[in-house]
């Protein structure tokens, strides 16, 4: 008779598929509505043009005059785009003295040697040279006077170029390049890269998580390490900061075209800070604050440290009767990891602790209570507020701090936290989908950048897990849809931005999305908890699909096997796989099998679906 197979919402994998049982088991790109398996919207290109790197960190906001903005922080570059154009605002660290960079060229070769004395240069890093003259033959001037990316480290004051033209296209030199470019050229040193991964025991992973100058504490340095960009609107302005590096400010009232600078190069500055973790604004009371930061007098950085601005100026930072900057050593842990703000607080993670800071004005402006000890997160990145709540992943589990912190059950803990590659945990990161109602955890597996996600839907308190390289997302709430960037480190400079929850496709293919449940048994008094075999012969499907339901098209697959540990490969199991359109009333099938496991998996473009309860024609039956 037919059956209905009522599965319970939410992913289980905290024991074996045969004790999940009437729940559901693995799935990928899928959410839970009311109860009900659906599959998560599709994406699309949000820039068509491809940027430089890897990004791991986004932020919109809208100016006062309306005008939309993104800010970009990549491993090689920050840009800004407004109206679907990227531009490079990436800080310049160095600009020499006229005639301190000269050339020089090998015959029949496109690499440039450029001497530099003190250059301060890494591998990767992007110098812009102006004012060059030709070398004399077919370097001409036009070739120099561009942007190029650094292609070797000679020494400490040389390096190489690989020669170009104007299109990018390379440049052989002949006899004739004998000139050095003149005594005119001036070379201006964009801040040093970062790298794609993160190395445990030097730079801010080491010893007290990176005291001392640029993530001292190893002999790799700040621009050897995973770059992480922190960001943070100042009015209609920009202020972001790499993680262990130096804290800039971009003005948006001298347009797009323009640079960021060091917060010290605005005017009236002040004991600015020369390198932090992260940089933040208070959202009541217009302050910039750095979370683990040098102190006034010193080039060191005290990873538990935490200083802020005057209110509303971005510039002085020096504490005195008549403003309100100021600073507090933070009292347990050995550094602080991250901070996220609230509507109403902002919370600060050290390594073993959680802190609430609160404004509370003059005299001391900021108050700090510690809310938990002996909790932290994952990594700098891995906390998200939503609300007056903060979601947040350690590295044993998953919390809420809603004015206490509380651990949140996890159906499937152990299924994340044994494949994240903990030899790169700083990539991990949290973002949050209020239209939904979910909190999501992006993070590496091994041997790959960011490429799996963990989500748990807080109103309906079920778990999801899925597979998708994006380094970065953001809800983006000035935008139409959430804005995603891809994870691409073997070809890096072919990454992009996508809009996400837009239409059913991912950018014009099928996403696949799917959902296996747990294995289904015959119970019961008078048959015995898995005592008798089931014959199946028919079932019934239950879809909703929106979009163009006539493309429709799935693969039901129902597979058998006798007992729970029989792989389902294995040449006594059974497995039937049946094609179903939106408009298939039911399905044929013959199938005989102690325990049985429903999959549903989606094919075709132009439609989402979701799962109701299917029904199966099912009897107790002999093994022949």
């Amino acid at each position: 008779m037919l059956r209905k197979i009522e599965i319970q919402p939410g992913i289980n994998r905290e024991s074996t598929q045969y004790s999940a049982g009437y729940s559901w088991f693995d799935c990928d790109k899928m959410r839970f509505r009311k109860g009900r398996p659906e599959q998560i919207g599709g994406w699309t290109k949000y820039v068509e043009t491809a940027y430089l790197g890897v990004c791991r960190s986004l932020l919109d906001w809208t100016t006062a005059a309306s005008t939309k903005y993104l800010g970009i922080g990549t491993n090689l570059k920050f840009y800004v785009e407004q109206g679907g154009a990227l531009s490079d605002i990436t800080p310049v660290r160095l600009t020499t003295a006229t005639g301190d960079a000269r050339f020089a060229a090998a015959n029949g070769d496109a690499t440039l040697t450029v001497a530099e004395t003190a250059h301060g240069a890494v591998l990767g890093d992007w110098v812009t040279f102006t004012s060059a003259v030709s070398l004399g033959g077919a370097i001409v001037a036009a070739a120099l006077n561009q942007e190029y990316e650094i292609a070797s480290i000679i020494d400490s004051d040389s390096y190489t170029i690989e020669a170009k033209d104007t299109a990018g296209a390379e440049v052989l030199a002949n006899a004739s390049d004998t000139s050095d470019g003149g005594a005119a050229t001036v070379a201006a040193y964009q801040i040093n890269t970062g790298t794609n991964n993160y190395i445990a025991s030097t730079g801010y992973g080491a010893g007290i998580w990176g005291s001392g100058t640029w993530g001292g504490a190893g002999s790799l340095g700040f621009s050897s390490q995973l770059r992480l960009y922190s960001q943070a609107v100042f009015g209609d302005d920009l202020v972001f900061n790499p993680r262990s590096g130096g804290v800039y400010f971009w003005d948006e009232s001298d347009g797009i075209a323009t640079r960021a600078v060091d917060l010290a190069a605005l005017p009236g500055a002040t004991d600015t800070p020369t390198v932090a973790y992260q940089v933040m604004v208070s959202p009541t009371d217009k302050h910039v604050i750095c979370f683990g930061v040098n102190p006034i007098g010193s080039a060191t950085l005290n990873p538990l440290l935490v200083r802020w601005s005057d209110q509303e100026n971005a510039a002085d930072w020096t504490p005195t009767v008549t403003n309100s900057s100021g600073g507090t050593l933070l009292s347990s842990g050995s550094a602080i990891i991250g901070a996220v703000r609230t509507r109403h607080e902002i919370i600060v993670f050290t390594d073993t602790s959680v802190h609430a800071m609160r404004f509370s004005g003059a005299p001391f402006i900021y108050q700090f209570s510690p809310i938990a000890e002996n909790v932290s997160i994952l990594s700098p990145n891995t906390a998200i507020a939503v609300g007056d709540s903060v979601y947040f992943m350690d590295a044993d589990g998953f919390y809420i701090y809603n004015g206490a912190v509380t651990r949140l059950p996890c159906s499937v803990l152990e299924y994340v936290f044994s494949g994240i590659d903990k030899s790169n945990l700083f990539k991990a990161y949290a973002t949050n989908n209020s239209d939904d109602s979910e909190v999501t955890w992006h993070y590496p597996t091994e041997g790959t950048d960011v490429s799996n996600y963990v989500t748990f839907n807080y109103a309906e308190n079920v778990w999801t897990i899925g597979t998708l390289d994006r380094a970065a997302w953001i809800q983006a709430t000035s935008k139409a849809f959430p804005i995603a960037a891809t994870a691409d480190i073997v070809t890096p400079k072919v990454n992009y931005l996508y809009n996400h929850e837009a239409g059913y496709d991912a950018d014009g293919a099928e996403i696949g999305g799917y959902i296996e449940s747990g294995q289904v048994e015959i119970s019961g008094a008078e048959v015995g908890d898995g005592e008798s075999l089931m014959f199946l012969d028919r079932f019934i499907p239950d879809f909703k699909v929106t979009g163009t339901a006539n493309n429709a098209d799935f693969d039901v697959i129902i597979k058998g096997v006798q007992y729970p540990q029989q792989l389902f490969s294995d040449p006594d199991a059974v497995s039937y796989a049946s094609t179903v359109l939106a408009n298939t009333k039911q399905s044929d099938i013959r199938l005989r099998a102690r325990e049985i496991v429903l999959r549903i998996e989606s094919n075709g473009i132009g439609y989402g679906w979701n799962v109701g309860d299917f029904r199966i024609d099912m009897r107790t039956d002999g093994k022949r």
